[in-house]
């Protein structure tokens, strides 16, 4: 498919996880942002840490949940699976989330392994029996950068390619590239980027500290990371994923939180603005 590709500025619940999920949404909705990633867990009411949707729920929460975050206007286009690849159990959770994704109508389901290399065939093995169920719920599972058997994009690739179903594609983390593998993420993503449905947006720093940050705060050239995919043609979500400040404490405050959101917004939005403007008319 060639054409212009449509973005989903996304935000996901994660970097809300010290704070209820319903402050989560409001402040995601607060900060600007029409659609929404779910991940991981919240702290309820009563200071407790929950997950945001339990690998065994029934996938009628996952709608019930949906709807809520539509009535708030807010759309949500990817959940974590919550399982590593390698896991025994990982083929069935990966399943039960894909039905979850399904009832919610969630296009993608993100998934990753260990962050330590082995067990790689488990990990195909696994993938592969959950690509044939997401196929069937029109559910497109990706994978992304988290060290081990998924380090690079151009590891991720070589598993797609393996695995061979349509319903399994990439999910791209420059952030992580950086910071597990200290790797050019501009080099790699040029060897994966015609796999890529779906960005996890995080940023990253080795000077003066190693540390993952928000987009535009660290050593990552977001013009360059996005150009290759503006002419796939597809719909694709760019969900950020850390939105922090690097070198001084996380927030304390949810209102805190909605600030930082909010910049990563603006900032993601002015690289899509410009690089837009440098695509042929018509395109």
């Amino acid at each position: 498919m060639v054409g212009r590709t449509r973005f989903q500025l996304a935000c996901m619940t994660l970097p809300y996880s010290p704070f209820p999920l319903e402050r989560a949404l409001e402040g995601v909705k607060n900060a600007g942002y029409s659609y929404v990633a779910w991940g991981v867990n919240h702290r309820d009411s009563a200071g407790n840490n929950r997950p945001l949707l339990a690998v065994d729920a029934p996938a009628a929460d996952a709608k019930q949940l949906s709807n809520r975050c539509r009535d708030m206007g807010l759309r949500p286009v990817m959940m974590f699976a919550t399982v590593n690849l390698e896991a025994a159990n990982a083929a069935d959770a990966h399943k039960r989330r894909v039905d979850q994704a399904a009832a919610a109508g969630i296009p993608f389901l993100l998934t990753f392994g260990k962050t330590a290399k082995g067990e790689y065939d488990a990990f195909v093995r696994n993938l592969k029996a959950a690509a044939l169920h997401a196929a069937q719920a029109n559910v497109t599972i990706v994978i992304k950068q988290h060290g081990g058997n998924t380090a690079t994009g151009a590891d991720c690739l070589k598993i797609v390619n393996e695995v061979a179903e349509p319903s399994v594609r990439i999910c791209y983390d420059a952030g992580n590239v950086l910071d597990y593998e200290n790797h050019d993420p501009i080099a790699d993503i040029q060897t994966c980027y015609r796999e890529i449905r779906a960005f996890a947006i995080k940023d990253h720093r080795n000077t003066p500290k190693d540390e993952d940050c928000g987009p535009g705060f660290g050593e990552i050239d977001h013009y360059k990371l996005l150009l290759p995919v503006m002419k796939l043609g597809h719909t694709m979500p760019l969900a950020c994923e850390n939105i922090f400040e690097p070198l001084v404490p996380r927030p304390r405050t949810p209102e805190e939180v909605d600030r930082l959101a909010q910049r990563a917004r603006e900032f993601i939005e002015t690289v899509l603005r410009g690089l837009e403007s440098h695509l042929p008319a018509g395109l």
